[in-house]
């Protein structure tokens, strides 16, 4: 399951149904063999962390605000993790940020239940988010390697650091769930689940639940609304297999927020945002971003051209992913299991909004009249319609070989189809479109069509060997290939602008390229010197394969290349023979210490970077400059301290620390002409230092939990002549569990509190950083103090 090694206790491959995760202690349901022997596990459910793994309960999740974006919940209570968002939350995934040790999501291996996730960052080009795979209510438990990451963890994009996500299985009786959550603006968010029971006397079982959620921006116009649902069905076969169907529905919409440059911020305020519903001002101010190099009356010495650029009239963006998946477990002898996975994952989204730098033709050439209003609509609706397919299966054996062995070994295939298709749809003198106006596939005018096909193929070959009671040490390799043919299918920016769109160069581009690893091998150990003394270590290296996305986008070796005299076909050429996907080696040396009263862990860690690639932007946020470039190597030394302490029963109160220096080694960069020297410059986006602590308290079924966190200033370019300001972050909740109430057997209130100090801070960071200056609009301010209310029972 992990990198790092088993814990000690002997188990067995024995099977058993799985048992969810609920309130700290699972079920493992195994056979054992007979007094004195050992034996290995493959499916043992840990509750407690170990090595370099963190181990996330029910109970932990269950702290947080209903339907809290799990990542969210990890990051306030694990050292080395953050999560910033710009809604409470956390589903607004352009402005989601989850950073591990210096690793993004985007780095991060992810599963859910063995179903390999893909990339959890936006746009969820090869996989789909865990807030749209399936419900938060649904979820048992999360594991956290923030080590080198795991061997049999199948991702393409994992450099370091793997997610791992349980989902609950259906329970043994009949019953189900409500809860009912009401909040600041406007929020709501309903759960219900019904779960069948034991149906028969093979075992049959299953679940289905639904959940809405919807609240209004924090500020300006609009709404953000979730609509998911799940199911399950878990079929035992006699005593030797398994097998379970999972599907998840998930229907994202939402109003965007603004994002921001660090002026913007500051000079126009925290509340700051798109133009809605001012009609008149987003025509003017989308006048001057178009046809002259000029601020808006009244903006002089505070908005610099670009910065204006990007107040339009709105963003939107609508996203549905549907995921499903068979799975079995068979043991095919007693020392001898086959698991399997087969998934399909289907999403279809549409992003875009008001582009302030087309204009809508039917209405001739804006001009400004005498009154200080604009003829013709210097503007036009952008839809972006994407489209992904991709189904794939996942193969492991594990055996129990003689002399406390387990070797285990496995292989992921995946294809998957990605579509981006990007169309101009023309506003008129009088009105703009509705927020989701404009979302027929095969509408409005084509701007340009990508595709990529990627074929994916991953194989792993593992041994751990327990040397002593306690000690285990597991060695071995997985190897990689990934291919990826496509990009710029049609372009029609010369049709466009000859119609009057005063459409813009937006760089097309096409080929194939692969990253292949055949070695990339692990290492790690654990020693449990007693119950109270753990000391591990774990190293890797590991690949991480090539983004796509499209043709205009920054961060992939697709896109926003080149400039209009030197075409970014050119650029690509030139790229593919000189490119090379990135590579990692990770090394975790740790100590952990556990008794009833207290628990501390020491981590030291430190990451090689080689062939870093880096997307580098300037500009306005629709119309930017960039360049993909190898900034070379990169190194990374960091340290986490833990300590919890549980001084009186049902109190517990921890602090952490941590510790990074991450820093670019390369002697230069030519951008625009010019040679940026990095070497020791610090990486973009990641803090230096955080701090935590967090107070949890239980008296007779009330559940006090108080978390704050500090993060220190972040790099925002990568000459590192801008920071993003430090802040302080706080929740408080409040659960009380009324007990059994009539029918209800438990009937639970939770309140709380987000963003306690009301703090005004940047939270979220979308897309590539500048070389240097406040010349990049991709910075999103985090909600203010918002309270929430949830009713909940169990039947």
């Amino acid at each position: 399951m992990s990198s790092a090694s088993a814990p000690p206790p002997p188990l067995s491959l024995s099977p058993a149904a799985p048992a969810p995760i609920a309130s700290g202690t699972r079920k493992t349901g195994e056979k054992r063999h007979a007094a004195g022997s050992e034996s290995i596990s493959v499916n043992a459910r840990k509750t407690k962390s170990h090595a370099a793994e963190i181990v996330v309960t029910r109970k932990t999740i269950d702290r947080f605000v209903p339907g809290t974006n799990p990542m969210k919940a990890l990051a306030r209570t694990t050292p080395g993790a953050t999560f910033t968002s710009s809604d409470a939350f956390g589903l607004d995934l352009p402005a989601n940020t989850f950073y591990v040790r210096g690793f993004t999501q985007l780095q991060l291996g992810a599963t859910l239940d063995g179903i390999p996730l893909g990339s959890q960052g936006y746009p969820n080009q090869n996989g789909v988010s865990i807030t749209q795979a399936m419900i938060q209510d649904d979820i048992a438990g999360m594991t956290l390697s923030q080590g080198a990451g795991a061997l049999d963890i199948f991702s393409a994009q994992l450099l370091g650091g793997a997610l791992t996500y349980t989902s609950s299985d259906p329970a043994d009786r009949a019953g189900g769930r409500l809860s009912q959550t009401f909040g600041s603006s406007n929020a709501f968010r309903t759960y219900a689940r019904a779960d069948s029971g034991v149906l028969n006397a093979t075992g049959s079982k299953f679940y289905a639940s639904f959940a809405r959620t919807e609240n209004n921006l924090w500020k300006g116009e609009g709404y953000q609304r979730e609509l998911q649902a799940d199911a399950k069905f878990v079929q035992p076969i006699h005593e030797k297999a398994t097998l379970t169907g999972f599907f998840g529905y998930g229907n994202f919409m939402q109003a965007n927020y603004l994002p921001l440059t660090l002026n913007m911020w500051r000079r126009m305020g925290r509340d700051t945002t798109f133009l809605k519903p001012d009609y008149e001002k987003a025509k003017l101010w989308a006048y001057y971003a178009q046809y002259t190099s000029q601020v808006p009356p009244g903006y002089e010495g505070i908005l610099s051209h670009d910065e204006a650029a990007n107040y339009a009239w709105d963003g939107s963006q609508i996203q549905r992913s549907y995921l499903s998946s068979l799975s079995g477990r068979v043991d095919l002898t007693k020392k001898l299991r086959s698991d399997t996975v087969l998934y399909g994952n289907v999403n279809s989204a549409i992003y875009g909004g008001t582009n302030n730098f087309v204009t809508s033709p039917s209405y001739g050439v804006p001009y400004l009249r005498p009154d200080n209003t604009v003829s013709g609509v210097p503007m036009a609706l952008q839809r972006n319609h994407a489209d992904m397919r991709r189904v794939g299966f996942t193969q492991k054996l594990s055996w129990e070989a003689p002399h406390r062995n387990l070797v285990q070994t496995g292989l992921w295939y995946e294809s998957n189809r990605w579509i981006y298709d990007v169309r101009l749809y023309e506003d008129t003198p009088s009105a703009a479109h509705s927020m989701m106006s404009g979302l027929r596939r095969g509408t409005g005018s084509t701007w340009f069509e990508n595709s990529y096909n990627t074929n994916t193929f991953q194989f792993f070959l593992q041994d751990r060997w327990r040397i002593l009671p306690g000690m285990t040490l597991l060695a071995g390799f997985k190897a990689l290939t990934q291919t990826t043919h496509g990009g710029t299918k049609r372009d029609d920016t010369r049709i466009l602008k000859a119609e009057g769109w005063n459409a813009y160069y937006r760089r097309p581009a096409k080929g194939a390229l692969t990253a292949s690893a055949a070695f990339l091998p692990h290492f790690s150990f654990d020693y449990h010197l007693d119950d109270r003394h753990e000391l591990y270590w774990d190293i890797a290296e590991n690949m991480r394969a090539y983004d796509y996305y499209s043709q205009a986008s920054s961060g992939t070796a697709w896109g926003g290349l080149g400039n209009a005299s030197q075409p970014a076909q050119q650029v690509f050429d030139a790229n593919r023979k000189i490119l090379k996907p990135e590579r990692s080696w990770t090394y975790v040396v740790g100590y952990r210490y556990t008794d009833r009263y207290f628990t501390g862990t020491v981590d030291y860690y430190h990451t090689d970077y080689f062939n870093r690639l880096a997307s580098i932007t300037e500009g306005a946020s629709a119309n930017t400059r960039n360049a993909y470039l190898n900034v070379g190597r990169e190194t990374m030394d960091g340290a986490d301290v833990l300590a919890s302490l549980r001084p009186v029963r049902a109190l517990e109160i921890t602090n952490s620390f941590s510790w990074n220096d991450a820093r670019y080694q390369g002697t230069g960069i030519n951008y625009g002409g010019r040679l940026y020297n990095l070497k020791g410059k610090r990486q973009v986006y990641y803090p230096s230092y955080m701090y935590k602590t967090g107070l949890s308290y239980d008296w007779r079924g009330t559940r006090l939990s108080f978390d704050a966190n500090y993060i220190s200033a972040r790099p925002m370019t990568f000459m590192n002549d801008l920071f993003i300001p430090p802040y302080w972050v706080a929740d408080l909740s409040v659960v009380h569990d009324f007990g059994r109430l009539g029918f209800v057997e438990h009937l639970t209130g939770n309140f709380g509190i987000t963003n306690l100090l009301d703090t005004n801070y940047i939270g979220g960071i979308y897309g590539a950083a500048s070389v240097r200056g406040d010349n990049n609009a991709n910075l999103y301010v985090a909600a203010p103090r918002q309270f929430f209310g949830t009713l909940s029972a169990r039947f």
